[in-house]
């Protein structure tokens, strides 16, 4: 290991999957967010998964405490995390076990050699330590004493604690990668001035720490060849990595803009989605109003509230909280007044995996109250769509006058992806029903022709008065009706309104193939692994099998039963034991639908995907 390094010529690869993992307290969520971030200023495609523990704070060593973060970047196109990883950075021993089946043979694999005591591998479950049983024979072990080389690193900078200190190794494993991949440091040490800009001490702490893990790398014999991982070809624009759960805070923002209105979220933090409520805060210079609310229960009610007032209201959620709102959410389906709810699902039933990822809540989305309440469902199925899905169910809902809920999930919530910035002026228009003057035949439910939505009058505009309630409603004034016949023409009224929304939203479009032998649905999330194992298909030379994307699944797209009559066998996955198949064996009788299921708190792997497609192709 003092070898000098030897000068050798870069190796070029079109694509490299990193995974870093280590306890939760290892920084891996901010260490690996600095590799994408820096990969995407170079000019790589990105994808990103973060695996989260689901404890806050798990017994430090435990296999259960891991936390790990998988970034692929590319010089060509990268739809998914990737499933098999090229480098895994192990900053101790139960994060090497519970990665280790996830390694490419022969591929590398970085280790904290400090921390690999006997402790540490008790925790782990080890009976003998790796490093030395030659069980790790078959991959490039990259032995590196962090720990005590950051301390090392940082023995004349004052103002740090020994807990500081040990806590900076992450960078010294950040130094590492970069210099193997051929990453500029500028990006990450421009992140540490400016937040740690009170705390100069741990401006310095951290820079020198990066420094050294990077010259460490430059001048031992540590691997055999940098690499370089060349820009992506993309559309030309301005481009930021961005977060599920950002990208839809800022479609929200942008949907306020364009409508005219003020924006309302009232919300109840729950992992995945509280991200959301935290960028809202940030934006009080645009005119939005957050509220914290004290239960879930409060959050949609005070959403309610504000679009009663006026506002473009959302409430956000997981599935928990989902079911919580479910009382307010028929109330505001009877209203008919706009109201987003953002579902970023989770791992169920109950408290679940909270932190893992899943498909689970889509039919408590189409029928999770009481009585005949549908409203439109949603959903997102890439980090970078979540901003143009938060934006389309704004509009859906200030247009239609009725609840939309938006669905993203964890992986796509917590994961990042290149976004092309759009400007207001770029984004289709938005026309809320607000109505300001009375008309003389004006009244409170008389519907639009073509969509049978309601006016919105505001509250306290003269002339325009009316009543408002949970109970059923004359279907001219609001008035309340125990009318049998009404009450029938509501509940009938209410569902053709939902129906209708299908022709003020995109056909249902194929990718790779318009007819053939196979064709591949999913919905929400899972878009980038079934795109890629699809695609992968067709580069073999495969013909035939086409992939059919649903983002619009309450009412679903009008020519969705002429495309899937084009295709001689059909497979459903999921990430649940069936719902959205479920569905459309409702609506589509006589065509039989394949299943694929997972529900592991995992995104499916490309591996995965094609040995089923073989096995349905024959």
């Amino acid at each position: 290991m003092t070898m000098a390094k030897s000068k050798q010529p870069q190796q070029a690869l079109e694509a490299v999957v990193v995974r870093f993992a280590g306890d939760s307290g290892d920084g891996m969520q901010l260490t690996g967010t600095q590799f994408s971030d820096t990969s995407a200023m170079f000019g790589n495609d990105v994808a990103t998964f973060p695996n989260y523990p689901s404890e806050i704070r798990a017994p430090q060593g435990s296999l259960y405490g891991v936390s790990g973060f998988q970034v692929h970047i590319g010089s060509v196109e990268i739809s998914t995390p990737g499933d098999n990883v090229d480098l895994l950075v192990a900053m101790n021993p139960a994060g090497l076990k519970t990665n280790l089946h996830a390694v490419k043979a022969g591929y590398g694999i970085i280790v904290d050699t400090d921390s690999f005591t006997k402790k540490n591998l008790e925790k782990a479950q080890y009976e003998s330590n790796p490093l030395e049983d030659g069980s790790l024979d078959g991959y490039q072990v990259i032995e590196v004493s962090m720990t005590s080389l950051t301390k090392e690193a940082l023995k004349d900078v004052a103002g740090l604690d020994n807990k500081s200190i040990t806590r900076s190794k992450n960078m010294f494993a950040l130094g590492i990668v970069y210099w193997m991949y051929n990453r500029s440091t500028q990006h990450t040490i421009d992140f540490f001035n400016k937040k740690f800009q009170s705390k100069p001490e741990l401006i310095e702490a951290n820079t020198k720490v990066l420094m050294a893990g990077y010259y460490f790398a430059e001048t031992l014999e540590l691997i055999p060849n940098a690499y370089t991982v060349a820009p992506a070809k993309m559309p030309s624009g301005k481009y930021r990595i961005i977060m599920g759960n950002t990208a839809t805070a800022w479609g929200f923002l942008a949907a306020a803009e364009k409508s005219g209105l003020e924006l309302f979220l009232g919300s109840y933090p729950i992992t995945p989605a509280s991200d959301i409520l935290h960028e809202l805060v940030k934006h009080k210079h645009f005119g939005v109003k957050t509220l914290q609310a004290e239960d879930e229960i409060a959050g949609i009610s005070s959403a309610i509230g504000a679009s009663f007032a006026g506002d473009l209201a959302i409430t956000t959620t997981s599935g928990p909280g989902l079911a919580l709102k479910g009382e307010a959410l028929g109330l505001a389906m009877m209203l008919e007044l706009p109201l987003v709810v953002v579902d970023v699902q989770r791992g169920g039933p109950s408290t679940g995996l909270p932190t893992k990822t899943e498909q689970s809540d889509l039919l408590q989305a189409m029928y999770g109250r009481n009585g005949e309440s549908p409203v439109i469902v949603i959903a997102a199925s890439t980090p970078a769509n979540c901003f143009n899905f938060a934006y389309e169910a704004s509009k859906l809902t200030l247009e239609h006058m009725t609840p939309v809920i938006l669905l993203t999930d964890g992986y796509i919530a917590n994961g990042s992806a290149p976004w092309k910035i759009q400007t207001v002026a770029e984004m289709p228009d938005i026309k809320p029903r607000t109505i300001h003057k009375a008309e003389n035949s004006w009244h409170p439910y008389k519907r639009d022709e073509e969509t049978l939505a309601r006016d919105w009058a505001v509250p306290g505009t003269f002339g325009l008065e009316h009543r408002v309630g949970g109970l059923e409603k004359n279907k001219l004034t609001g008035d309340v009706s125990y009318n049998p016949e009404n009450h029938e023409y509501m509940t009938q009224v209410r569902a053709e309104k939902i129906k209708r929304v299908q022709c003020c939203i995109p056909d249902l479009q194929t990718k790779f193939a318009e007819e053939g032998e196979l064709l591949v649905i999913g919905w929400g999330g899972t878009y980038g692994t079934l795109y890629a194992a699809v695609k992968e298909f067709r580069q073999s030379g495969v013909s035939g099998i086409g992939l059919a994307h649903f983002n619009y699944i309450n009412p679903l797209p009008k020519n969705t039963e002429a495309v899937l009559k084009r295709f001689k066998k059909i497979v459903v996955c999921e990430l649940n034991n069936g719902q959205f198949a479920s569905i459309l064996k409702m609506n589509f009788n006589g065509i039989t639908f394949h299943q694929f299921n997972k529900v592991q708190g995992l995104p499916f792997g490309n591996a995965e995907l094609t040995q089923k497609f073989k096995e349905l192709l024959g």
